[in-house]
């Protein structure tokens, strides 16, 4: 068979991204496809039906420079907001009972959860598409992306082992990272407000541009199987750093500081009942969503 110049052409562009799609980080067969949420809960996949396989989890995990140069998100390790902030997530984890605790696999990529704001295919990987000039600024059409990369063949290789000596079936994967999300519109006067996860909504000055995205501290999850595909996978928003007007004007967006983080940890979720640490409620919604144990959502 004969191709036509222009067709030749067109294959021949094809064959990176088909060759892309083949390696780790692609989102092509990684179990879930990729969803464009709206509005929360953000989650994405199969409903698993609880205990119907014993569950492990890995520690979570800080992904430092997730959509940006790592510079530019709060530094991790022992000694910072962050790293005690992933120590407490980690033994309140270990408390729900909901999975038992293994070692993270010591190489390869594990699987890669991405939220953040709806990007245009056709522009950076990094920035999120233009809003609807067709609609109200800020009052609807503004999705969010999630989706999941596949692992790597070692990381699933020594997933599979751990998951088998542990006896489980399934693996928690969750990862504190920063993100992008929009902010939005609501009420005659114009109030700004950013949707961070589940039955949680936080309230932005009103000079808040809306042009500009959020930074978003939050948490992602996935629940593999011991073959590495995702079965189901979501987020959870815990911190929202706002970008004022004049910041906006000047194309500059805040970032979340160590300080951001260090708030955090004591910043509790008034809504609730027992008034819960925000990274406890989301950390439980996220478990639940992920597990299928509706018991441990907060209420």
């Amino acid at each position: 068979m004969t191709l036509s110049a222009s067709r030749l052409a067109a294959v021949l562009l094809a064959l990176p991204a088909l060759t892309a799609c083949a390696t780790t980080g692609a989102t092509l067969g990684s179990g879930v496809g990729d969803a464009l949420l709206e509005h929360p809960p953000y989650y994405a996949g199969r409903r698993v039906a609880p205990d119907s396989a014993r569950v492990a989890h890995w520690p979570v995990a800080y992904q430092r420079g997730g959509m940006q140069a790592p510079m530019f998100d709060p530094a991790g390790g022992s000694g910072t907001p962050t790293g005690a902030l992933l120590a407490e997530m980690n033994a309140y984890l270990d408390s729900l009972g909901a999975s038992v605790r293994i070692a993270a696999p010591s190489a390869g990529t594990p699987p890669d959860v991405r939220f953040h704001c709806e990007t245009d295919p056709a522009g950076p990987d990094d920035e999120c598409k233009a809003r609807d000039d067709g609609r109200a600024l800020g009052r609807g059409g503004e999705f969010m992306q999630l989706s999941v990369g596949r692992p790597s063949k070692e990381w699933v290789a020594a997933a599979d082992a751990s998951l088998a000596s542990a006896g489980a079936a399934r693996g928690l994967v969750l990862t504190l990272e920063v993100a992008d999300y929009l902010p939005r519109q609501t009420g005659l006067r114009g109030d700004k407000s950013v949707e961070l996860g589940s039955g949680y909504t936080v309230e932005l000055p009103w000079l808040t541009s809306l042009e500009t995205p959020v930074s978003v501290l939050q948490l992602t999850g996935a629940l593999v199987g011991r073959d590495g595909r995702a079965v189901r996978i979501g987020a959870e928003g815990l911190l929202a750093k706002r970008t004022g007007l004049v910041a906006s004007a000047f194309g500059l967006q805040a970032l979340l500081s160590d300080e951001d983080v260090q708030q955090l940890r004591t910043t509790r979720r008034d809504d609730l009942a027992g008034r819960p640490l925000v990274w406890q409620a989301a950390l439980r919604s996220l478990v639940a969503e992920l597990t299928g144990r509706a018991e441990l959502a907060p209420r």
